[in-house]
């Protein structure tokens, strides 16, 4: 194997879903979302151990990602909560995928194919309720919708649901006057007969608005470890299920006045004990950490040395002693007393810990581990 690869803690994924599930009230079910390959933890052994420690259904943004759960031997209900285009219509129906609609053209190819199938399609009306995204937005276009459903047989309004925009942020006002339009459409919907699962709350509502949490739940990124923003109440106890590791392939000293790596950005000031390791932007290990980020060796921080590059990157040594090729790096992850999580290599990144844990590429292999 690579000797640069994540390890995926199972068990602390598993105590994740668990301690979610246990935060919710009462006959609240729990969505575990498992699109981008399980924001790159790997979807399949992800949704196994998600579907084992209490979710009662997956949550994915596109066909593709749920077929190739089924193809794996996943059977529980898969929704598709991002837009599907009139070509998914088979891949949705033939691989029981719960999609969301929102137009009339979607609806009637689902209703068409479904019964050229023989099948019955469950479908989640996605309401835009401020989000600016994909969905129904307005009572006009709800109402014109729902008559469409009354032609379609094949098609079961089985769920419908919102998303928030900034449920994470400081101020609570805007997804609040969602949740109160999602719910006037609602009750739109149930003066019509129709009394669908309803669902709004992500992983921000999760841990700050329990009043949202409805007939079930969406959870993403605290299943893998983190909260959304520094905003949310950190209540619920989650652990990071991700670690990123390699190994140095070089060490070498360098004199003081040379420069290191790409456009010669960092300068030594003094005789330096530079540690090479097999990782770069190729990798998803980002150039935007070049002079700002860390890594651990020997349970100690050694910072990133000039431009990270395409496979490799260059780190400072010298105050740790006793290294050489072939120590273990921990770049995310726990190393002795010390740690890095993803909240703060975004920070260094300037972004998020979503697009750090979805940043590491196919070429990283993934380790699962169960402790």
């Amino acid at each position: 194997m690579r000797d640069t690869y994540c390890v995926i803690h199972l068990d602390r994924a598993a105590r994740n879903v668990q301690a979610l599930r246990s935060s919710l009230n009462g006959g609240v079910q729990l969505m575990a979302v498992v699109k981008a390959d399980a924001y790159g933890h790997g979807s399949v052994p992800f949704a196994k151990i998600a579907l084992k420690s209490g979710a009662n259904c997956l949550g994915i943004a596109i066909p593709e990602e749920g077929k190739r759960l089924r193809e794996e031997g996943v059977s529980a209900p898969i929704v598709v909560i991002g837009a599907i285009l009139p070509e998914d219509v088979p891949m949705v129906v033939d691989y029981d995928l719960q999609p969301a609609v929102f137009s009339a053209k979607i609806l009637r190819a689902l209703d068409q194919y479904a019964q050229q199938a023989g099948k019955i399609v469950s479908v989640h009306l996605k309401i835009d309720s401020g989000m600016g995204r994909i969905g129904v937005r307005g009572e006009r276009e709800l109402d014109q919708l729902l008559e469409v459903f009354k032609e379609c047989p094949a098609v079961e309004l089985y769920g419908m649901f919102t998303h928030f925009a900034n449920s994470d942020g400081a101020d609570k006002g805007y997804a609040h006057e969602q949740f109160a339009r999602f719910l006037a459409m609602v009750e739109r919907v149930h003066r019509r007969g129709l009394h669908p699962m309803l669902h709004a709350a992500n992983s921000g509502a999760i841990a700050d608005l329990p009043e949202t949490q409805l007939d079930m739940v969406r959870a993403g990124i605290m299943m893998y470890g983190y909260y959304p923003s520094q905003n949310v109440k950190k209540a619920i106890p989650i652990e990071p299920v991700m670690e990123v590791r390699s190994r140095i392939t070089m060490v070498k000293t360098i004199p003081a006045g040379e420069t290191v790596s790409y456009d010669r950005t960092y300068t030594t000031w003094r005789p330096t004990v530079v540690a090479t390791i097999p990782i770069g932007y190729g990798d998803g290990y980002r150039r935007a950490l070049s002079g700002k980020g860390a890594v651990l060796i020997h349970g100690q921080r050694a910072p990133i040395l000039g431009r990270v590059c395409m496979d490799q990157c260059m780190v400072d040594v010298t105050d740790i002693p006793g290294v050489d090729e072939g120590d273990e790096v921990v770049l995310l992850g726990s190393q002795g007393e010390e740690s890095i999580d993803a909240d703060e290599i975004a920070e260094w990144a300037g972004t998020i810990s979503y697009e750090v844990l979805l940043s590491f590429s196919s070429r990283v292999p993934r380790v699962y581990v169960n402790e």
